[in-house]
């Protein structure tokens, strides 16, 4: 009995000793420098925080609230790890309203978990029978077991004492540009507090609807007026088939490996056609159905959360809704259910006249989240065919989802034998499933050109978000990628896709590397096709009459990041401590990036949002 008091006297600090551990772990995964003196002074005084009011408060079974405490410490910590093993940013709770989805894409979520990450877990099973078992012995015994309060003003000290730290902590790092250096510097557990109240008290007043004009957006991106655009309407009339295929990144363009070609089909057509090469993918937390809201708005991602959550409320200017009110037919192919990420309000929201989803696909042939790329493909020809036959031309975005995270093939859709090395590894299996939608979408390329739609149509095919995340490599499969490249793979590797275009009697065998991104795309497309977007309010750029971009990036990178026609610009705690990557090679850093460019990229989402949030609200929506 003596022990067991001696115990409970000391039960702040055993809990404390667990949860330093933890957040240690969080701290290894997350953070460059991994856990360091630093860990201590920002973790531990919340820790005490909470203990002090559970001495406090709680007048019996105080070890079961601090074990009940030390699981929701620990389940925070495990959904750092997870979320920035893919995100590479700090969850925070608008992520974690999106719980969700994780049952949702369970094998792509469950496959970032390393099996170290299950230790984090251990102690509560073992307090769990620390429990039953002081239960089950008190109940037999004369004397209950007890354990000596604390005294009173012990608790108050070190409560008021913990509070001051923590406040410190955060307090002087709440101004901090990148997300990640801001957990880092106020500690993972005193930030997730932090975002709760700085978005409570976030006073920062909407641009007014009478200054969003395109003449100030195409200022701040230092687009010049063309008086005469090259190429309006020299495809009028004529269909526009966007192909988003599934986690695409430009690397794998005229890639090989040990002579075998990963995508020969994408890249023959990025050989015959323009293919823009230093274009990059602009999704954040919803990230397929992100794409399909850019390309199709020409606006920003929110700032937390997908677009298919709260923007889909609003009347959303969009390529759909002009291409229909310019005489043409519209409709999106997927094979998923419609209801996933919201696309039941995001379809209505964009104006697409109909869609087509699992209820016509099937769940044949299943791979991933539904019907395979081959039955994406053969089935939508056929309606292409049906849509070219009327007395109007049409819009139609097909969406592939074969190649999903976390790359996972049936044996029997095996294209290509890969070498050893790739074998049993996140880049092997990238590559492999890659190379099988690509052998799918040969056949899609085929169907279009015997058909006729080929020659009649503008097509356009890029990849909806990256698919190697550099935060989920671990040593080897970082050797593997360096071997891929040719040197080392980081962030501009990571979100250059490739966007490749075909109109016809435009294009040619041509690279186009003028910057680029998703946002670019709906007013290419308006161009060619002689569609004015002069009452449009849009924020990308057509590709055509562009000399240079910027595109701000938000979600996977820190607040601040944007691309320039030379290099990717990550903030640290403020501008001056930020690093630029050149855009071509990783590992070369530069210094082209300038702070009024990082103020333009701030404007532009600032804009964005602005914009979204005043825009009517769809009819019977209600806030």
């Amino acid at each position: 009995m003596p022990q067991l008091m001696r115990l409970g006297n000391r039960r702040i600090l055993l809990f404390t000793l667990i949860l330093v551990l933890k957040g240690a772990l969080a701290w290894f995964v997350v953070f460059e420098d991994g856990p360091s003196w630093l860990t201590l002074w920002t973790e531990i005084p919340f820790f005490w925080v909470v203990f002090c009011l559970i001495e406090w408060f709680a007048k019996k079974r105080k070890l079961l609230y601090y074990t009940l405490a030390n699981l929701l410490f620990t389940l925070l910590y495990f959904t750092v790890l997870m979320y920035y093993k893919y995100y590479g940013i700090i969850v925070t709770y608008h992520a974690i309203t999106q719980a969700g989805k994780v049952t949702q894409v369970g094998d792509s979520t469950y496959s970032l978990m390393d099996p170290y990450y299950l230790l984090i877990f251990v102690d509560i099973i073992v307090l769990g029978f620390v429990l039953y078992w002081i239960r089950r012995n008190s109940a037999r015994s004369d004397k209950p077991f007890t354990v000596k309060p604390i005294a009173r003003p012990v608790l108050g000290g070190m409560f008021v004492l913990s509070v001051v730290l923590c406040i410190f902590n955060v307090w002087p790092n709440r101004a901090s540009m990148n997300e990640n250096k801001k957990a880092e510097e106020m500690g993972i557990l005193n930030y997730e507090v932090y975002t709760i109240f700085a978005d409570s008290t976030d006073d920062s007043e909407p641009a007014p609807m009478s200054e969003i004009t395109q003449e100030k957006i195409d200022g701040l991106k230092g687009i010049e007026k063309v008086a005469a655009p090259v190429q309006f309407g020299a495809a009028k009339g004529k269909n526009l088939i966007i192909v988003q295929m599934e986690s695409v990144q430009n690397f794998l363009i005229d890639l090989k490996i040990d002579g075998q070609e990963v995508m020969p089909n994408l890249s023959k057509l990025a050989r015959e056609n323009f293919h823009y090469d230093n274009f990059y993918t602009m999704v954040g937390q919803g990230t397929t159905s992100d794409a399909e809201y850019v390309v199709n708005t020409s606006l920003y991602i929110p700032k937390h959360g997908a677009a298919t959550e709260d923007y889909v409320k609003h009347e959303l200017p969009s390529l759909p809704k002009l291409l229909t009110a310019n005489g043409y037919d519209t409709a999106t192919f997927h094979t998923n259910d419609v209801s996933f990420w919201n696309r039941t309000e995001l379809y209505p929201a964009l104006g697409w006249g109909r869609y087509y989803d699992k209820s016509f696909y099937g769940d044949e042939d299943h791979i991933a989240f539904g019907a395979s790329d081959e039955v994406l493909f053969a089935k939508t020809v056929p309606t292409l065919k049906e849509m070219d036959a009327a007395d109007k031309p049409f819009y139609a975005q097909v969406i592939s989802m074969s190649a999903h995270h976390p790359f996972h093939l049936p044996e029997e859709k095996y294209k290509m034998q890969l070498p050893e090395r790739f074998e049993g590894t996140l880049v092997g299996d990238y590559i492999r499933s890659q190379n099988y939608a690509d052998w799918a979408f040969g056949k899609f390329l085929e169907d279009l050109k015997t058909s006729g739609l080929w020659d009649d149509s503008v097509i356009m095919f890029y990849g909806d978000h990256q698919g190697v995340s550099l935060y989920a490599l671990d040593g080897k499969e970082e050797e593997l990628m360096e071997e891929v490249m040719g040197r080392e793979y980081g962030y501009t590797d990571m979100f250059n896709i490739p966007f490749i275009l075909h109109a016809p009697g435009v294009t040619y065998p041509a690279k186009q590397s003028m910057t680029g991104g998703q946002v670019d795309i709906l007013p290419t497309a308006a161009n060619l096709l002689g569609i004015s977007l002069g009452d449009q309010i849009h924020f990308g750029q057509d590709l055509l009459n562009t000399q240079s971009n910027i595109v701000p990036m938000r979600h996977f990178l820190p607040t601040g990041t944007f691309i320039n026609d030379k290099a990717m610009f990550l903030p640290g705690i403020s501008f001056d401590d930020g690093t630029s990557y050149d855009v071509w090679d990783n590992s070369v850093k530069t210094d082209v990036a300038t702070k009024e460019q990082s103020d333009r990229a701030l404007a532009l989402l600032h804009l964005s949002d602005s914009f979204v949030e005043q825009l009517p609200l769809r009819e019977g929506i209600q806030e």
